[in-house]
């Protein structure tokens, strides 16, 4: 069963002479022009990866029976100014391809639209003898890799899952269904002081805050966040946040986290973790609070704008336009946008981040299953 996108209201506004190349190039290498490099655990994952990345314009693929060395799994994206390859040759072991940006025009031709990667996307196969490694965050028994998946599925945290089978060599851990945690929601890669930019948020983003399932809704949240307090130690993870509400939003989505301090001065959100103790103590410029999982949270803070702040990095088109409100309108608007910066109030630079499902590491690893959530595939658009 193939990987497939869900695919609602595109926008594209790469180069109309771009060409749209869904296909892979078995056996062919892209050499050089990296990006960067992410796990995948086949090519149409990594060409997905591809298409979400900001400026991944190509990629290449080291399947698993790469043999040269152990690099197996290794999703390579890649850009030229010419956007096209500047060397491709024939090697075993890899498949190449495209960006699948160029194949969703905007019906009405606008040259300034990005061009916008589809909706989060549908990955229903699942892989035998692969380990999706690391990343784990609740561990439960099932029958077989099916009803692991089912339970990963109806698990709003779980991304990607890995079973144990029954012929797993430890007797005491076959059944053992490892359900794993991965981002759905962007994080700015860095955040600084400008004098002359703003910045915010899609507002389309606020949808990933919604925790109710249904039509099911949730009381609003109380307040919980303690200013001039610190938690110290504990930390799990450290990310670029622009508020303490935006903080307390990846405490909220990532499981483990039971609570989290904010350094104002450095846009800093610690993510902590002791779900036995949790010490507090004064401290002037740092806010601490807890998750908002079983409430409504108060997303004021994706509407905001950010004046004096700037998102570097990470664009995928700018303009000119007639001032904040009308950037943040247009990012809002195109489904590729999730935050911008904005110059001068003059030119608005529209950014994207990946954040479909990717394993921290992936290895080939007999008597395991693994496999994605299907909510993506179970909650279509009609």
């Amino acid at each position: 069963m193939g990987t497939h996108f869900i695919l609602v209201g595109l926008l594209c506004g790469v180069s109309l002479s771009q060409e749209c190349r869904r296909g892979l190039l078995a056996n062919v290498n892209f050499p050089g022009s990296d990006i960067t490099s992410l796990y995948s655990p086949d090519a149409e994952h990594c060409q997905y990866l591809c298409t979400q990345h900001p400026s991944c314009l190509f990629f290449s693929f080291l399947r698993p029976d790469w043999a040269a060395d152990k690099r197996q799994f290794f999703c390579y994206l890649k850009s030229t100014p010419s956007k096209q390859p500047n060397v491709q040759h024939s090697e075993v072991g890899i498949t190449s391809g495209f960006s699948l940006k160029p194949c969703y025009p905007d019906q009405r031709r606008h040259i300034t639209k990005s061009c916008a990667p589809p909706a989060e996307p549908c990955l229903p196969r699942v892989y035998q003898n692969v380990d999706f490694f690391g990343a784990d965050y609740r561990a439960l028994f099932t029958a077989d890799h099916e009803e692991c998946q089912r339970a990963c599925t109806n698990d709003p945290a779980c991304q990607f899952f890995t079973f144990l089978k029954s012929d797993y060599p430890t007797a005491k851990y076959r059944y053992k269904c490892h359900l794993k945690f991965s981002w759905n929601i962007p994080r700015i890669p860095k955040i600084t002081r400008s004098a002359s930019r703003v910045s915010g948020f899609s507002e389309r983003i606020q949808e990933t805050q919604n925790f109710a399932t249904g039509h099911e809704t949730l009381k609003a949240c109380e307040g919980n966040l303690s200013p001039h307090t610190n938690i110290p130690g504990f930390d799990i993870e450290v990310l670029p946040a622009v508020s303490p509400e935006h903080c307390q939003t990846f405490c909220s989505a990532r499981p483990l986290c039971t609570y989290f301090s904010y350094n104002s001065q450095n846009f800093k959100c610690y993510l902590k973790r002791n779900p036995d103790q949790m010490a507090r103590s004064a401290a002037a410029g740092i806010t601490s609070g807890l998750p908002t999982r079983f409430c409504q949270p108060n997303n004021n803070w994706i509407k905001k704008t950010y004046v004096g702040i700037d998102f570097p990095y990470s664009d995928i088109r700018n303009f000119m336009t007639d001032g904040v409100e009308s950037c943040q309108r247009t990012c809002t608007e195109d489904p590729s946008c999730q935050f911008f910066s904005i110059v001068a109030k003059r030119r608005c630079y529209l950014k994207r981040v990946i954040t479909m499902p990717a394993p921290p590491k992936i290895n080939k690893w007999a008597h395991l299953v693994s496999g994605f959530s299907l909510r993506n595939c179970l909650y279509r658009p009609t």
